[in-house]
């Protein structure tokens, strides 16, 4: 077990950190901005007048994504039942609006997938090496689907200093502690000896709800984002998370 200290907080008796990816590890809100952009606007040209609402539905307006919209906190597949829903006001049948959505997702998705992932967030790699040398056990929680945390890992090459790549595929997403105790589980740790890191309201939420020994928020640039009020400690980057040598 090791001692964290992020500005003037400290963990003790910490086994594990857990991280968010999304605006945690990486800065995607330009990406996800530009994908909910596309998704509105694929299922606009076949619903005329049903993009805009679409876009204020995922928390997106103009240049600005809301960092406690739906695009920014919920799932792939949360997002894709909202979207849905809105194509069921329009009279179509629920499978009709589900498989509207579900290709027009597919479709944007396809259209980005040579977007290249932004750099890693300043000090993530060192964070991540420091605390992997301490023996300290690492995983990445996130709302996009296994399969795409797995693709971060692998881009990055740092699936090394991690033991637990997990995703939001269906059911249970953010703030559902489950997914917490699930993941720590995963890493063979208790709640109380793990650290969660995030970007998002959910994230504290879901953390303090499962008995998590604490929960950092990150903002890029700032730490006194409103939505991470229930931080224990709010950080702009994550080389201010430090590992005290005994």
């Amino acid at each position: 077990m090791v001692t964290i200290e992020c500005k003037n907080i400290t963990f003790t008796n910490i086994q594990a950190v857990i991280f968010d990816k999304d605006g945690t590890l990486i800065d995607t809100s330009e990406y996800l901005r530009i994908l909910a952009q596309k998704r509105a606007r694929l299922i606009d040209a076949q619903i005329p007048g049903i993009g805009e609402p679409l876009l204020m539905a995922f928390g997106v307006n103009g240049e600005y994504l809301d960092p406690a919209g739906l695009m920014a906190v919920g799932s792939r597949y949360e997002n894709e039942i909202a979207a849905a829903a809105y194509i069921a006001e329009t009279g179509r049948t629920w499978l009709e609006s589900i498989a509207l959505a579900r290709r027009a997702f597919a479709e944007a998705e396809k259209l980005l997938k040579n977007t290249p992932f932004p750099p890693l967030s300043e000090g993530c790699l060192e964070t991540l090496k420091s605390l992997f040398a301490a023996g300290v056990k690492l995983g990445i929680l996130s709302a996009d689907t296994t399969a795409r945390v797995q693709e971060f890992a692998t881009y990055y090459q740092i699936e090394k200093y991690l033991q637990l790549l997990m995703g939001v595929d269906e059911g249970a997403s953010k703030p559902d502690p489950a997914l917490f105790w699930q993941a720590c589980a995963c890493l063979g740790v208790e709640p109380s000896t793990t650290l969660m890191v995030g970007d998002s309201a959910a994230d504290m939420e879901m953390a303090k709800k499962a008995g998590a020994a604490g929960c950092i928020g990150i903002c890029r640039g700032t730490e006194t984002a409103a939505h991470l009020a229930a931080a224990d400690v709010a950080i702009a980057n994550l080389n201010e998370i430090k590992l005290l040598q005994p």
